[in-house]
């Protein structure tokens, strides 16, 4: 695979580019140089990430004459804190980090938000850069500039909209992934062909057995095509106020699932049991076309995400955690469905997402929850 650059706008006229090839991890101080020139960078990492290429990395940044410190927090979705957040801000201020610092955020989803977040709100604002170290990160949370922390209220509900000066993939780096974050990372790619593609849908049932076994063209040319379609939908909507909307489907019950779980969930994982869910609610209302959800958790099984973690939970803590979501609206529960594979539902106003009322989240809901065998 070449080396691909994408362009993603931004609010006001702005944009950052998404460099994608193998191998390009060994270019970031010419990247951080190019897009974020600094006196010094916090390279925020967790601590497992930290341990496999922290020290590496800060000593080629200074190397290649760029003043760098490195930054960890312990690993695990749960430290996606208020508290890191804070311990980490207060030790870029003890080391005397100013305005004109940058920040490289370097790891799965959870370093992604939690550094974006510091970056976002340290000194009122400097620049980051992404480096996602999971599939996840590659597809999702390192491209749209949304950054934040969970609380024990919700996921996410703490954040600001924070884009990056630039956004560095490197495919070789998912090499050393474990096979259950690769496949929690294509939980984001069968989301993207389910409201998108479903063209890229039909090549991903022809390729799973590729793609859950982390073969590494394959990878890059998944990479590439869901990337591609995150960074127009952002181009489009970059706060979220319109059609961005569709990039929720699966999360408003995934969200829940790992908030009733205490984040033990990778978040792949609640994404396709909330996938799974939400197809089969979508089909009982009305909107979906039905045979949807069998396709979805067919192709879901065949990546590795057959999990089927949302079947011991009851309906009633499912809409409560889902009532906390902050896509929520007037009392009302807020979810994104297809109408078909690759194409998104719109409501009677033309919103991508339907406001669902106690109505709709009873017995719906427990049968989305818990099919009966066979239908």
């Amino acid at each position: 695979m070449s080396h691909r650059t994408l362009e993603v706008r931004t609010a006001g006229g702005g944009s950052y580019p998404i460099h994608i090839e193998p191998g390009l991890l060994g270019e970031a101080s010419s990247v951080c140089r190019r897009h974020a020139p600094a006196h010094r960078y916090a390279v925020i990492a967790d601590s497992q990430v930290a341990r496999l290429y922290g020290a590496e990395f800060v000593s080629r940044l200074e190397k290649d004459g760029l003043a760098a410190g490195l930054f960890s927090f312990p690993a695990g979705e749960w430290n996606k804190s208020r508290e890191q957040w804070a311990a980490l801000s207060d030790r870029m201020l003890h080391a005397r980090f100013g305005r004109d610092s940058a920040v490289v955020a370097i790891g799965g989803g959870v370093a992604g938000d939690l550094a974006g977040f510091v970056a976002a709100t340290y000194m009122r604002g400097v620049p980051v850069i992404q480096i996602p170290t999971t599939l996840l990160a590659m597809l999702d949370s390192s491209v749209g500039g949304k950054t934040g922390v969970d609380t024990e209220a919700g996921k996410n509900l703490i954040g600001a909209f924070h884009h990056p000066s630039a956004v560095l993939i490197d495919p070789a780096v998912l090499e050393t992934l474990p096979r259950h974050q690769r496949c929690a990372g294509l939980a984001e790619a069968v989301k993207t062909a389910a409201i998108l593609d479903a063209e890229l849908w039909d090549w991903m049932v022809g390729g799973s057995s590729a793609l859950s076994s982390g073969d590494p063209e394959a990878a890059s040319e998944l990479i590439e095509r869901v990337v591609r379609h995150k960074a127009a939908v952002v181009g489009d909507d970059p706060l979220e106020r319109g059609r961005r909307e569709i990039l929720n489907f699966g999360h408003t019950v995934g969200h829940a699932l790992e908030a009733l779980e205490g984040y033990k969930l990778l978040h792949g994982e609640a994404v396709a049991a909330g996938m799974r869910v939400e197809s089969r609610l979508g089909e009982l209302l009305g909107i979906t076309e039905r045979g949807t959800s069998e396709h979805v958790a067919v192709l879901l099984e065949a990546c590795g995400l057959g999990g089927d973690w949302e079947t011991d939970r009851e309906p009633t803590e499912i809409r409560d955690a889902m009532s906390k979501d902050k896509k929520a609206r007037l009392d009302r529960i807020r979810c994104v469905f297809l109408s078909r594979l690759g194409e998104v539902a719109t409501d009677a106003d033309g919103r991508h997402s339907f406001g669902l009322g106690e109505e709709d989240l009873g017995q719906p809901l427990a049968t989305a929850l818990r099919p009966a065998p066979g239908g």
